[in-house]
């Protein structure tokens, strides 16, 4: 009989497929990072217990073309500054990816809140322009131009913090209370550029980060990046106290109901 692909690996198989996914060759990507202080209310209010604020309400765009060898990607995260256990780390709101197999590692194993959307990063001469979409929004945008080489810097521990959970079957709550990951990556860096430019934030329903207005630009650069990851569950949450930030995986229908804060452009 044929092979069935759908029936059961044998334990050989499954033993390959785990070792070839352990052994994964560095993977570069070239990419913008802009770094800004936004409100302190607005940052404190996006964090699920346990996570807190630290001592500088920033937030960070992330917007990179990954070089998977004849399967390109585009990646991107906009993420607060958050701490843990006295560990401070970056807690991602929304992590568009531009195709569905980037999402399954990420949001299965990790509890990354991937989302597919549309992720470009151009380059013609010094002018940049990067960019994260969806439902035909351009929601965080780059401007720019190069104006000069940075520093390599240092290979550099950096920590992400995920809620990995799921929707209770009967629609009402969750199946389990959600664990709480730490995931460390170590980044290496083989070209950096400093970019004078603008980041415009443009209001969307589905992907309110508008909502962290651009105060005092940090950071604007163009880089050439490698990482490594590795996860590991530190503590099991209270249901309860994650479930008013579940919305903020999905594209909620409430959202509709939902307007930009007062005052704001």
């Amino acid at each position: 009989m044929a092979r069935i692909r759908y029936g059961a690996r044998t334990a050989a198989e499954i033993t390959a497929a785990r070792t070839a996914s352990s052994r994964l060759p560095e993977i570069w990507s070239t990419g913008v990072v802009a770094v800004w202080e936004s409100d302190p209310d607005a940052v404190a209010a996006v964090l699920p217990p346990p996570l807190e604020p630290t001592g500088r309400p920033l937030v960070r765009a992330t917007i990179s073309k990954v070089e998977l060898p004849g399967y390109p990607l585009g990646a991107g995260s906009v993420a607060v500054a958050a701490a843990h256990r006295g560990i401070e780390g970056w807690y991602p709101l929304v992590m568009p990816m531009t195709h569905e197999r980037a999402l399954t590692g990420g949001r299965e194993v990790f509890g990354e809140p991937k989302k597919l959307g549309e992720v470009t990063v151009d380059r013609d001469g010094p002018v940049v322009r990067a960019a994260l979409a969806r439902h035909g929004i351009a929601f965080v945008e780059v401007r720019g131009a190069v104006s000069g080489p940075l520093p390599v810097p240092e290979l550099a521990r950096k920590t992400d913090f995920y809620f990995k959970f799921l929707p209770a079957v009967d629609g009402s709550g969750l199946d389990l209370d959600p664990v709480l990951v730490h995931c460390l990556r170590h980044e290496k860096v083989r070209r950096l550029e400093r970019i004078t430019g603008d980041v415009v934030l443009r209001e969307s329903m589905y992907d309110p980060v508008a909502d962290l207005p651009v105060h005092t630009l940090v950071e604007l650069t163009l880089g050439e990046k490698t990482s490594d990851q590795q996860g590991r569950v530190v503590e099991r949450v209270s249901a309860e106290s994650l479930l008013p930030y579940i919305h903020q995986r999905y594209d909620d229908p409430q959202q509709l109901l939902d307007g930009p804060p007062e005052g704001s452009a």
